[in-house]
């Protein structure tokens, strides 16, 4: 078996980039929920303006047409950029050597197992990252991989502040039915009229705890189901868990990649349901020449050879940006 093996169409960009958007997608508990609108943008970067508490995306338009009817203040533009998220393996020829078709299988086939298997641990790497980026714009600000960098501030860019809520649950006289409602009545403020369909808080498990114990809830489900609620676990064997209260679903948010946990600890967030486009993801396209102006995929795949003929470089890619265009009516609440 030569490395002419990857001359074959089966290895191009365009097929290794159908098979890795092929691939089993394991999405984040974000990416269930279905809170973001994914789209792909034939640029890298993404004009957004600021309407009062609002982000809403320009649209482009040929050069010399008119513009919008109604008027753009430049003050309140800003671009947004995508983030870069390549990664690389190889593949030796020596691990190659050895390679048998078995079965039915050809060289083609056997070989595109081994790639498929390296791209799939490539863009399982990729889904974390977006999840990661993703609660990100959830809390306002996305971070890089090490958990400091700031990519993007949506409260600094856009001048706004992040709402906040004090549920006091380390007091036992605290009333967290209106605590529930005071919630609902902030969130509704900060929509400024637009319709929502419910209320989803993503909890650390110190919030989750300290609310599941509360006296107050557990004197509200003392009688519900002769108690049943007091008597079994609120969470699931393995991490996360869920249980409405007062009208809000909570839910035990476990997203952590080693030691680094997408929620801090004593916080939650809450999250209003049903509001059009409040989560966006822009896929833009990779940064090959094959790949220029064309309409952005979630996830890119190519390979080459790397002189002098030893191994076959793999490199997938994602391009994503990912924010939120109401940042203010995401609640962050605290113990």
């Amino acid at each position: 078996m030569h490395l002419d093996i990857f001359n074959d169409d089966a290895f191009s960009l365009t097929q290794l980039t159908t098979a890795i958007n092929d691939l089993p997608h394991v999405p984040g508990r974000l990416g269930r929920l279905g809170l973001f609108s994914e789209s792909g943008i034939s640029t890298t970067t993404v004009s957004v303006e600021k309407v009062g508490l609002t982000l809403s995306l320009v649209p482009s338009a040929p050069r010399g047409s008119s513009g919008q009817v109604k008027g753009i203040d430049r003050r309140n533009l800003r671009n947004l950029s995508t983030v870069h998220l390549p990664q690389r393996d190889a593949i030796n020829a020596d691990a190659l050597q050895n390679l048998r078709a078995f079965g039915s299988e050809t060289e083609v086939t056997t070989v595109q197992t081994v790639v498929n298997q390296k791209l799939a641990k490539m863009k399982r790497d990729n889904d974390v990252t977006i999840e990661w980026q993703r609660m990100g714009a959830v809390k306002g600000q996305v971070l890089d991989s090490d958990g400091t960098t700031v990519l993007l501030d949506l409260f600094t860019e856009f001048g706004v502040t992040q709402s906040t809520l004090d549920f006091v649950l380390d007091s036992d006289t605290t009333k967290v039915k209106q605590k529930c409602t005071d919630l609902q009545r902030l969130v509704e403020d900060k929509l400024g009229g637009v319709q929502y369909t419910g209320l989803h808080v993503m909890c650390s498990a110190e919030f989750f705890d300290a609310l599941v114990t509360h006296p107050a809830v557990e004197k509200a489900y003392d009688r519900w189901i002769d108690g049943e609620f007091l008597r079994t676990q609120q969470r699931n064997i393995g991490g996360g868990g869920m249980f409405e209260f007062a009208g809000v679903m909570f839910e035990e948010y476990r997203g952590k990649v080693g030691s680094t946990r997408f929620i801090g600890a004593n916080k939650a967030y809450a999250i209003p349901l049903g509001v059009s486009d409040l989560f966006v993801t822009h896929y833009a396209p990779a940064d090959y020449v094959e790949t220029v102006n064309t309409i952005g995929l979630p996830y890119y795949a190519k390979q080459w050879i790397e002189q002098p003929g030893k191994r076959v470089e793999l490199e997938a890619q994602s391009n994503p940006l990912n924010f939120c265009t109401r940042p203010s009516a995401v609640v962050e609440l605290s113990i």
